[in-house]
């Protein structure tokens, strides 16, 4: 093989496997290259443009408006000029083109054209130019952002009331805390009520998923932008700058990216922003508040949260527990949950069955409160005039998962802090619940089928508190 049929092999590869468009034209204006990027960004197969003429292939152009057409007539060069036209399909292609001439003989020029797509950064840009306007224009009144204090937060379980303790104490703090919960233990709520319990109250409080978006479209949203530093970018102020004198809250931190990280840990070390593709160094007033769903030590283990940025973030640690480890607080969250539903769904539910109770402390609550406060909303859809919560009124999968091995039976057992009394009442109690929940509530019929007169179940309703108030 001659040395000019290698570079000629050479430069055929090269072609086809860059990742940048090429396309040349003869001096007639036909295809005679044509690599396969240009195809992906044209929609086309290269087979079908190679041998045919430029405008029959893109319909939308013309001898005027083709860069290519345009350099075959001046045969000067046209850099960096973008491009919007259609192909013989319809698809719009959006592109950033830098077109020369070519020599062909000695007598003849053709055109080079080597071109970008940036219709998805275009499309990123116009996301990235509506969540910023969202952000800036959301009122900042609405309850569903500032509506949560340390009142909002129910339980009276040990490890749980720890924990709203070192929240009031941070509340009373400007340094930066990490949050540490599974999935549904309500770190949002705390966050929300260690700003509004602070002195920052009456400004903004701004809230992040870094899960939710592309790692190119959150820097953008967090920095800002400056117009021109990338196509389609306007001057935008990010989530720093809006949150100026608030608390911005940065959920699942560990799932921004390692760079976009160190970007953040530059931001935080410093004390300003730069917004993307700006000069400018802008000082920043802004209380961080960052939480993940795994534990912070596990994540830098596994390389998902840099080590710096963690020492950074963690100056108040908040760890939330799970509701597995706070069982107790069950009840007080159900009926929490009941009179939430009960005003929004217009019903008159009262309470659990007792089936339905022993499931509730026996399930393992892998999606936490959560969880909780879904199954009894599920559970309060499907009740019509009823008041008793049953395992009937959870869907199929949650009665295999919760209920198929809860027995209707009563096993009496004596514990040390328990006298027989107590024993007595408690088995009186589930036996009058299971009445109530077989006879919808009804307080003769249960009193019928429980042997008693209806005086006599009514005055244990009342002195076991299960009597409704009217």
């Amino acid at each position: 093989m001659t040395m000019n049929l290698i570079y000629k092999s050479i430069i055929e590869a090269i072609i086809q496997n860059i990742d940048i468009g090429i396309h040349v034209v003869d001096d007639k204006g036909t295809t005679v290259i044509y690599n396969q990027a240009m195809g992906d960004m044209e929609g086309l197969q290269i087979n079908d443009v190679v041998g045919n003429r430029l405008l029959d292939m893109f319909p939308s152009l013309t001898a005027e408006t083709s860069t290519l057409y345009r350099v075959l007539n001046t045969k000067k060069p046209i850099l960096n000029t973008r491009q919007t036209y259609l192909n013989k399909h319809g698809k719009q292609i959006k592109t950033i083109n830098s077109t020369i001439p070519i020599m062909l003989t000695a007598s003849k020029y053709g055109a080079l054209e080597v071109a970008k797509d940036i219709t998805r950064e275009q499309e990123l840009s116009k996301r990235v130019e509506y969540l910023q306007h969202e952000l800036a224009t959301k009122d900042l009144e609405d309850d569903k952002l500032r509506g949560y204090t340390f009142k909002s937060l129910m339980g009276e379980d040990d490890k749980f009331q720890s924990s709203i303790s070192i929240a009031k104490k941070a509340a009373n703090s400007v340094s930066t805390v990490l949050i540490f919960g599974e999935t549904g233990t309500g770190k949002e709520l705390f966050a929300q009520s260690i700003h509004n319990e602070s002195n920052r109250a009456d400004k903004p409080f701004i809230a992040q998923n870094c899960a939710a978006l592309p790692e190119s479209l959150l820097e953008g949203i967090l920095f800002g932008t400056v117009k021109g530093s990338f196509t389609g970018a306007i001057n935008r102020p990010g989530l720093f700058e809006q949150a100026s004198g608030g608390t911005l809250l940065l959920d699942e931190i560990n799932s921004m990216g390692l760079q976009l990280q160190a970007k953040l840990l530059r931001v935080l070390q410093e004390g300003y922003v730069r917004r993307v593709g700006g000069l400018n160094e802008i000082p920043l007033d802004v209380r961080i508040i960052a939480t993940t769903n795994e534990d912070p030590l596990d994540l830098v283990q596994k390389g998902l949260l840099r080590k710096d940025l963690y020492y950074r973030l963690n100056v108040i640690t908040l760890n939330i527990p799970t509701l597995r480890e706070r069982k107790k607080d069950i009840p007080t969250l159900v009926e929490h949950f009941i009179k939430k539903y009960n005003v929004r769904l217009n019903k008159d539910v009262w309470y659990l069955s007792n089936d339905v109770k022993e499931a509730f402390l026996h399930y393992n609550w892998p999606g936490n409160v959560r969880e909780l406060e879904n199954l009894i909303e599920g559970a309060m859809n499907m009740i019509n005039k009823e008041h008793i919560i049953k395992p009937e009124h959870f869907s199929y999968e949650i009665y295999n998962k919760m209920f198929s091995n809860i027995q209707n039976t009563y096993s009496i057992k004596m514990e040390d802090n328990k006298s027989l009394d107590d024993v007595l009442e408690q088995v009186e109690r589930s036996l009058i619940s299971d009445a109530l929940s077989a006879c919808d509530g009804n307080i003769s019929k249960s009193a019928e089928k429980l042997g008693v007169k209806r005086q006599t179940l009514q005055h244990k309703l009342k002195k076991y508190g299960m009597l409704k108030e009217e």
